[in-house]
């Protein structure tokens, strides 16, 4: 049982990582700026006709969600299974994962810089503009063609998904992320002329909001490396003895 009830622990702060991961992914400099454009595209107007309202873009933007969280847990599924065949060197796996995790942290925090990162590698959907399976086709795009944007927050949760040692924790992680990424997404479809706004004046602030993922991605990959998270465990489980009725 205390093996359940420490992974029922552990998949806390995880989750809590792969959520922030998931805003922080939406606010990057690479994402938050395509926005609108995407909103309006999907919606097929032109990003004055989605401010004046003249078609909704809620639906398309939900079948958009669908399409990124689908690759996203098709990746999860896979990376706890991986993560599961090689249980024994689970120890070896998340100190490799560990250390990527540091150097993409270090590539966020322009102490290093990775070219690979600075670019990325966009998928067209095609003209599929206007609907809702069109949308869902972008989705599936974003998801495989901004990998080296987001890759690095990409990375770290799959490497929380590869050494969780079992497939449903693991893909509950990328669906955590999913909901980060999302979730905002969702909202700027819903509120978007105030969205707009709010992104017009987060923008100054993007490279601060890069340095800020690159500080996490270094905190969780030495959490990886040290053996923390196991450690949070079982601090958790101490103090909050509730969380054992969860497993």
């Amino acid at each position: 049982m205390l093996g359940i009830e420490l992974a029922t622990a552990a998949f806390l702060p995880a989750a809590l990582v792969a959520m922030l991961a998931g805003i922080l992914s939406f606010l990057s400099p690479c994402v938050l700026p395509i926005v609108p454009p995407y909103l309006a595209y999907m919606t097929g107007v032109g990003v004055n006709g989605l401010r004046a309202q003249e078609r909704s873009a809620v639906l398309p933007a939900l079948f958009f969600v669908m399409g990124l969280s689908t690759v996203f847990l098709i990746m999860g599924f896979a990376a706890s299974a991986f993560g599961r065949a090689f249980l024994q060197y689970q120890d070896l796996l998340a100190k490799i994962a560990g250390g990527v995790v540091i150097v993409m942290g270090l590539h966020f925090l322009r102490v290093i810089r990775i070219p690979f990162l600075d670019h990325e590698a966009r998928i067209d959907a095609g003209a599929q503009g206007g609907g809702a399976f069109g949308a869902y086709l972008l989705g599936l795009a974003f998801a495989f063609g901004w990998t080296p944007c987001i890759g690095p927050q990409l990375g770290m949760i799959l490497s929380l998904a590869a050494t969780g040692g079992e497939l449903s924790r693991g893909t509950a992680l990328l669906a955590v992320y999913a909901l980060g990424l999302g979730i905002p997404f969702l909202l700027a479809a819903i509120f978007i002329n105030r969205a707009i706004g709010l992104m017009n004046r987060i923008k100054p602030w993007l490279h601060v909001i890069e340095r800020v993922m690159g500080l996490l991605l270094v905190i969780v990959g030495t959490m990886l490396i040290t053996g923390a998270f196991s450690a949070f465990s079982y601090w958790l489980l101490e103090t909050f003895p509730g969380l054992a009725m969860l497993g």
